[in-house]
């Protein structure tokens, strides 16, 4: 492949997963005001973030499988056509119903742009050229995190929260012209058949959608409540369902084998308590400042803009050194020093002081993530067979949707129901420890690697 040819596909795998990431991060700045107009409180806060995490976690693995049998570009395709519609329907949803259902859509057609998008740069670049590939990749499609946040509140600032669903429009529209440049990549099915784990996928479903009904409907209604308990009892029997299935099924949508290779388990062990515990961070920083600090959304925006140039500016360089000299080091430091960023949000008080009490911490956060996130990945793809990338990538991904999920339908539970500082503070608690924990997991169970030799640099 030309060097034109893997430009335009890193663009494009950079553009897909930064539409679906951008929906993930910019509604967060939105959940106050569309609470204020369609009611709910926090429960519907925790439904509009949980809806999407829960489609997008459960289904990712069946689109991974996909992409590995019908090709990266045609899963793609389909999956930002689903995006645009589905955001368009979140921005005219009349009720609150309706917006939680078209969040449930939009997560199913993200599902299916991940996976493919960090497919296509597997497949096309090797060793270090890989690395420095996943760390720009890494750099971009995070931006969409932190600049979400900026958007979103200007939108919901100056037009309104619906907008913050409707612009999600334009790059995917954007995504799909370059899509249309690039060949069409072939079925990579071996006999011609598919073989989707429709079992699998519908236990893995059930078993999300019961503790998380169970934690949110829970805080509401009682943890006692009938319909409570056997959403959390259905939903746990079909996780162990899941499981024993998996183990048996001829074409399982997640391969147990692949927790065999050391990396892959220890990086993915890494991945759920990073991912809950900044999954969790991320959604409460714009709820204190608007709601305890009675800012507006703009400035909760504002807030993370400094992430982004971190972001931007290191995560490529960090791709590389990683590459040469081994993960460990990075996932080890990276965690730490992300967990003394939200230590430093313990600060936090009435009156709030976004700019001592929240920004240094924002900036030892986005440090921490940026030294983190590119040898996390590169780690957990770098050592499963190539025809295996596509579902390694899915599985991978959906541990760090489904922990996020998870941590969110605990925030109900941990706060009590209403955001206050203490209960803030106890959320940031939490969060250190996860942060914590993943580090020590990461210094102990990798190994230290040999510099990788780079076969094709990018340049």
């Amino acid at each position: 492949m030309t060097g034109d040819a893997r430009r335009t596909v890193l663009v494009v795998a950079i553009l897909a997963s930064f539409v679906a990431f951008l929906d993930g991060s910019i509604v967060t700045v939105a959940l106050p005001a569309l609470a204020r107009d369609l009611g709910g409180g926090v429960t519907l806060q925790q439904w509009v973030v949980d809806a999407y995490l829960l489609t997008l976690g459960s289904l990712m693995l069946v689109a991974g499988s996909l992409s590995d049998l019908f090709g990266r570009l045609r899963i793609l395709t389909a999956g930002l056509i689903g995006f645009a519609a589905t955001s368009l329907l979140a921005a005219f949803a009349p009720n609150a119903e309706l917006l939680i259902a078209a969040r449930a859509l939009q997560g199913v057609a993200g599902a299916l742009l991940v996976p493919s998008s960090l497919a296509l740069i597997t497949a096309t670049f090797t060793g270090v050229a890989m690395s420095k590939a996943i760390g720009t990749w890494t750099a971009w499609t995070g931006v969409a995190f932190l600049v979400g946040p900026l958007v979103g509140g200007a939108l919901v600032d100056s037009l309104g929260w619906r907008w913050v669903f409707g612009i999600v429009v334009l790059p995917a529209a954007l995504t799909l012209l370059l899509v249309a440049r690039l060949p069409k990549d072939a079925h990579r099915g071996v006999d011609g058949s598919t073989h989707i784990d429709v079992p699998g996928a519908v236990l893995g479903a059930l078993g999300l959608a019961g503790p998380v009904f169970a934690l949110i409907e829970g805080t509401r209604i009682g943890f006692g409540d009938p319909l409570v308990v056997t959403a959390l009892v259905v939903g746990v029997l079909c996780l162990v369902a899941f499981v024993l299935w998996e183990r048996r099924a001829a074409h399982p949508m997640m391969p147990l084998r692949l927790f065999r290779v050391r990396a892959f388990a220890v990086g993915n062990l890494a991945t759920a308590g990073i991912y809950a515990s900044v999954s969790l961070a991320t959604l409460m920083i714009p709820l204190v400042v608007q709601e305890i600090g009675h800012l507006p959304a703009t400035v909760s925006g504002l807030v993370t803009l400094p992430i982004t140039l971190l972001s931007l500016a290191l995560s490529s360089r960090i791709g590389v050194w990683s590459g040469r000299f081994g993960p460990r080091v990075f996932m080890t430091v990276g965690p730490l020093i992300t967990a003394g960023g939200f230590a430093w949000m313990l600060r936090v008080g009435e009156p709030l002081d976004v700019w001592w009490q929240i920004l240094p911490g924002v900036l030892l956060f986005g440090l921490g993530m940026t030294v983190t996130v590119t040898p996390l990945t590169s780690m957990v793809l770098g050592d499963v067979r190539a025809d295996e990338a596509g579902i390694a990538s899915a599985v991978n991904n959906a541990i760090a949707r489904v922990a996020g999920l998870v941590a969110i339908a605990f925030v109900g539970v941990i706060t009590g129901g209403v955001l206050t500082v203490p209960g803030f503070h106890r959320v940031i608690v939490v969060v250190v420890v996860l942060l914590v924990v993943s580090a020590a997991v990461s210094g102990i169970g990798l190994r230290s690697r040999e510099r990788v030799p780079d076969p094709h640099p990018v340049r």
